[in-house]
């Protein structure tokens, strides 16, 4: 049976704690799909609280009490059905919330942040949704990296910060992970436990809510040169496909995976050369195969969303 084109506008969600690399991963995945039809929220702009006064009442900004997840559930569905949407501002750098700002839906929406799957009317939304958990030591990296080169943060203050979201990251983010069709973690390789950037592991727990592409060809042409599937159980008990793709793999066999997922969506051709590209420790612009290969896996099921390969 042939699949019918989406006319709505196709729906990603980024879920994931702070510093997870949302934004990295959002940004290549717009850039792929084209940033003349992609737009990209934030949803923690959806703040109820700013900085100061969390500080004073005790709420953290993982706190679902301290967002107006109301408003972020009408404008998922306003955005869905092709309305414009008043979209919050929360100002990371001052830590206040800024004036809104006037937003139309695109044909691809990619909603990144802390609380996107906090509620079935926010699920219910998405097309594809992406859990992304790193390793908590290279999160912790990632965190100070970014808090005290971007926001004006001390590493004393970020770490008191971390030791304060503990309990609400395990209450409020964490347990979003149930909901995502893919779950990505980037990881060190071992015997480099201060790999921050682009030699980096990546894996991705595929579950069966969507249909993953096939990548058979590239992994009968050589299983252990940096490329991994397997069969797996989830930390639920549920079969799952893992799929490891390793920080050293070399350009040849990242191309080769590439191009099978390119040759899979020919309507998405947009700028090739800007997937992988991330903000290193040293503030410089680096590239990561492994990022690289995780946006365009995820680009491949936003374009088959579209084409109604998925459609819910």
């Amino acid at each position: 049976m042939p699949f019918k084109r989406i006319s709505r506008p196709i729906i990603l969600g980024i879920v994931g704690d702070s510093a997870a690399g949302k934004t990295t991963l959002s940004a290549g995945i717009a850039q792929v799909l084209g940033p003349d039809r992609t737009v990209t929220i934030c949803t923690d702009d959806y703040h109820r609280f700013d900085r100061k006064q969390r500080a004073e009442n005790g709420i953290s900004a993982l706190d679902p009490a301290g967002n107006y997840i109301d408003i972020l559930e009408q404008h998922i569905h306003l955005l869905r059905d092709g309305k414009p949407i008043l979209k919050p501002i929360y100002n990371h750098h001052g830590g206040t919330l800024d004036a809104p700002e006037y937003v139309e839906p695109k044909e691809y929406i990619i909603l990144e942040g802390l609380l996107g799957y906090a509620t079935r009317t926010m699920r219910d939304a998405y097309d594809v949704k992406v859990y992304l958990e790193p390793e908590e030591d290279l999160r912790v990296r990632w965190k100070i990296q970014r808090d005290c080169g971007k926001r004006g943060y001390t590493r004393e203050q970020v770490l008191s910060s971390l030791e304060k979201r503990v309990t609400d990251s395990v209450d409020f983010i964490q347990p979003q992970r149930t909901f995502a069709d893919m779950v990505v973690k980037f990881y060190p390789p071992e015997g480099n436990a201060e790999e921050t950037g682009a030699h980096l592991n990546v894996r991705h727990t595929l579950r069966p809510t969507l249909p993953h592409p096939d990548l058979t060809p590239v992994l009968e042409a050589g299983a252990n040169k940096g490329l991994r599937l397997e069969l797996a159980r989830d930390v639920d008990g549920k079969p799952v496909d893992v799929l490891d793709i390793a920080g050293d793999i070399d350009d040849r066999r990242a191309k080769t995976m590439e191009d099978l997922l390119w040759n899979l969506i020919p309507e998405a051709q947009h700028l090739r050369e800007n997937l992988g590209r991330f903000t290193d420790d040293q503030n410089q612009l680096g590239m990561s195969h492994p990022l690289a290969l995780s946006q365009l896996l995820i680009t491949y099921h936003m374009v088959k969303a579209a084409l109604g390969h998925h459609a819910i």
